[in-house]
């Protein structure tokens, strides 16, 4: 049987997983108010959900971009910067962390995005896992709840003990998200492949993202939902 309890690289800071970052710090302390170590992480969880919005229209794929100090001083950022910044906010109060990979189908997104991407298919999403009571727990900070509200999507909750990953469903019974393939564990983010793949796959995404802003990400969610125009 594979051991899969913590190492020490599980608590060190790396340059993506500034967990010695000043911000990053006094945010972890301000919001992992609990009794243990499970209620703890439940809301950092919370408040990197929700604090730091999703965006998927601006993406930054060079290391300072893809920071966790980065996300969480700008204010947004996607799945993989998230979930490394609640990882590095995790080793910032002791409690081990680490990031996951997994391609999804995302049977809802916006039509420029399925435009730029011409497929459905999104390389390398990233979650964290946290050990809690002596096992690793899945956990998806990646869409904040304003925008599940708007979007029509049900938020992902998580309570420290069960996996907290994408609903295969929305609010109205639209597929949503499915998981194609999982890339694994990794005690740092592996920026170089997460880049090489994400700039091989998606070409013309990785030009316009340089151009939008967070109004577009907004307004195209508002008028594709005013309109019902959302695929299947």
């Amino acid at each position: 049987m594979t051991d899969d309890r913590p190492t020490p690289a599980t608590l060190r800071p790396t340059a993506l997983l500034d967990s010695d970052h000043p911000e990053i710090i006094a945010f972890a302390q301000q919001h992992s108010h609990g009794r243990d170590d499970r209620e703890r992480a439940v809301n950092l969880y919370l408040a990197v959900r929700d604090l730091v919005r999703y965006d998927l229209y601006r993406i930054d794929l060079s290391p300072d971009g893809m920071r966790a100090s980065t996300a969480l001083l700008q204010g947004y950022g996607w799945c993989v910067p998230k979930a490394a910044l609640l990882a590095a906010a995790c080793r910032a109060i002791g409690i081990p962390a680490r990031v996951g990979y997994a391609d999804v189908r995302n049977h809802l997104s916006t039509e420029r995005i399925r435009r730029m991407m011409q497929t459905d298919i999104f390389l390398w999403h990233g979650y964290t896992e946290i050990w809690i009571d002596g096992a690793w727990r899945k956990a998806t900070p990646a869409f904040n709840l304003a925008l599940c509200e708007r979007f029509g999507l049900l938020p992902l909750e998580w309570n420290g003990i069960d996996d907290s990953l994408y609903h295969p469903f929305d609010r109205a019974g639209n597929r949503h998200m499915e998981y194609v393939h999982q890339r694994g564990s990794f005690d740092d983010m592996p920026l170089a492949e997460i880049a090489a793949d994400t700039l091989a796959a998606y070409p013309d995404w990785m030009r316009e993202t340089r151009l939008l802003t967070e109004k577009a990400f907004l307004d195209d969610v508002e008028r594709e939902v005013a309109a019902g125009d959302r695929p299947a």
